[in-house]
C-alpha cells in the first residue's frame, strides 16, 4: 500500500485559525506604527528646517504644520523640546491602546528622538 501524502484537515484548520489571527493582529499595530514612523519624520524634518537659534514656539509651529500635512493627531505640546551641543533635539513618548478582542488588550510604548540624526 502507498503511504498517503498531503495535510489533515485538522492541521489545515489549526493553521489558518493561526494565519487569521496573526493577519488581524498585523492589521490592527500597522497603523499605529505607520503613525510613529510619521511623527519621527515630521519630528527630524522640523529640526532640519528651524534654525539652532529658533525659539521652542518656532519649533513647536513648524512641527504643528508639518503634522497637520500628514493628518495626525499628535500634538507639538507633547513634544520635548532641548538643546544638545547646540543642536536642536525633539523626543516624544506615548502610548497606544490597541483593542484586540473583549476585555482584550494591547499596549505599545513608542518613543522616539532626534538625537541620532
Amino acid at each position: 500500500m502507498k503511504n498517503q501524502r498531503g495535510v489533515a484537515l485538522s492541521g489545515l484548520l489549526f493553521w489558518s485559525v493561526v494565519l487569521v489571527l496573526v493577519s488581524v493582529l498585523g492589521m490592527k499595530v500597522a497603523p499605529t506604527y505607520i503613525e510613529y514612523t510619521k511623527i519621527l519624520k515630521d519630528a527630524k524634518a522640523t529640526v532640519a528646517k528651524v534654525g539652532p537659534d529658533s525659539t521652542v514656539a518656532d519649533v513647536r509651529s513648524t512641527f504643528d504644520k508639518f503634522a497637520d500635512i500628514d493628518q495626525l493627531d499628535f500634538k507639538a505640546s507633547q513634544l520635548d523640546i532641548s538643546k544638545d551641543g547646540g543642536k536642536i533635539v525633539i523626543e516624544f513618548a506615548y502610548e497606544k491602546r490597541i483593542p484586540l478582542f473583549w476585555n482584550v488588550s494591547l499596549l505599545i510604548d513608542y518613543k522616539g528622538s532626534t538625537a541620532g540624526s
